[in-house]
């Protein structure tokens, strides 16, 4: 099993484009590169889009930071 600080770094390294998922919010989503993070995985994303799970609606944010006991997924995206 891969531990989730090196699939964070394995992200951060390639620049993969990744969804977060936060805690009490299903019907929104967050898209973005990882640019950083810390000790908490309080997330610094950009290219940043919000996305509403309903309307299939996007909005560009450009960098947002996400504080880490929020995150309740990480996964990549396909580019």
């Amino acid at each position: 099993m891969v531990q989730s600080i090196n699939l964070i770094v394995k992200y951060l390294q390639n620049r993969s484009r990744i969804q977060v998922w936060l805690y009490e919010e299903m019907g929104m989503r967050t898209e973005g590169c990882i640019i950083g993070f810390d000790e908490y995985v309080n997330l610094l994303l950009d290219d940043a889009e919000e996305i509403h799970s309903k309307t299939k609606s996007r909005k560009h944010l450009s960098w947002i930071m996400l504080k880490g006991d929020n995150i309740t997924l990480l996964q990549s995206v396909s580019n």
